[in-house]
């Protein structure tokens, strides 16, 4: 994961780990590499993608990276054999090329796109591929209802930035001409997942370990339970629940496969 937030919670990211790991099953059951040597999985998280990538080539050297310090000891505590750093995606410089770049839910933390992708792409070796999810939920009640809240409270100023901490996804065709010029093959999609919840608080638990953590962050321990209270209520509006209590999130992906031609 990269961002300017607190670290990040890798117990209460997995509260949802096959929810969260679905996503990153279905990229990498794309990538046409049949036996990549070198593999790194670009903000690996706490590994479940991780693990992913060594079940599919279990004769590649894969590597993982993310810049969280409590992601990866849970990452190297479920895969202690394999290579993990600790390193920032929107500075880093790799130092040899690869096969494959795995990078799953955390581009969106980065800006400058356009330059981002490009950057990527020249560290692929010929035929190598760059494999891409990214949530797509911005203009989703779920993220609509986390800007709201917080312009609606007593923080409002403190969290003026907040709403800046994801990148702009951009457009099929901006991605297209992007890697196309960087001399790539392209293959993109999108999937919008629905996800049974056990009613709207576990929304908030879903939302609390990755969207919600520039706007809850910054908060003294009462500021943000209250924030997650009205966030809470917000949800419970948005999403109603059916007779057996549950409620449906929906949350759109959008996934890029580049392949260099180089």
């Amino acid at each position: 994961m990269t961002t300017r937030v607190q670290d990040w919670n890798p117990g209460q990211y997995l509260k949802f780990e096959d929810e969260r790991t679905r996503p990153a099953f279905d990229l990498l059951a794309r990538v046409p590499l049949n036996e990549p040597r070198a593999c790194l999985d670009i903000g690996c998280g706490p590994g479940n993608s991780t693990e992913l990538l060594v079940h599919r080539y279990p004769r590649a050297v894969v590597e993982g990276m993310d810049s969280s310090a409590s992601m990866l000891a849970k990452a190297r505590e479920r895969l202690p054999h394999m290579s993990f750093d600790q390193a920032d995606i929107a500075i880093w410089q790799p130092k040899r090329s690869y096969d494959l770049l795995f990078a799953n839910a955390v581009l969106q933390w980065v800006p400058e796109h356009e330059r981002l992708f490009a950057r990527l792409v020249r560290a692929l070796t010929p035929g190598g591929c760059l494999a891409v999810q990214m949530p797509d939920n911005l203009a989703e009640p779920s993220h609509v209802a986390m800007r709201e809240v917080a312009e609606g409270g007593p923080w409002a100023d403190r969290l003026r930035a907040a709403n800046a901490a994801k990148a702009e996804i951009g457009s099929f065709d901006d991605y297209y001409r992007w890697l196309r010029a960087s001399g790539c093959s392209i293959d993109i999609w999108s999937t919008t997942y629905v996800h049974e919840m056990a009613g709207a608080a576990a929304i908030v638990e879903w939302f609390k370990s990755t969207g919600l953590k520039p706007y809850i962050d910054p908060l003294s321990p009462e500021e943000r339970a209250e924030y997650l209270e009205r966030y809470r209520a917000s949800i419970a509006r948005h999403y109603p629940a059916h007779e057996n209590g549950t409620v449906l999130l929906r949350f759109p992906r959008l996934f890029i496969i580049a392949r260099c031609l180089g």
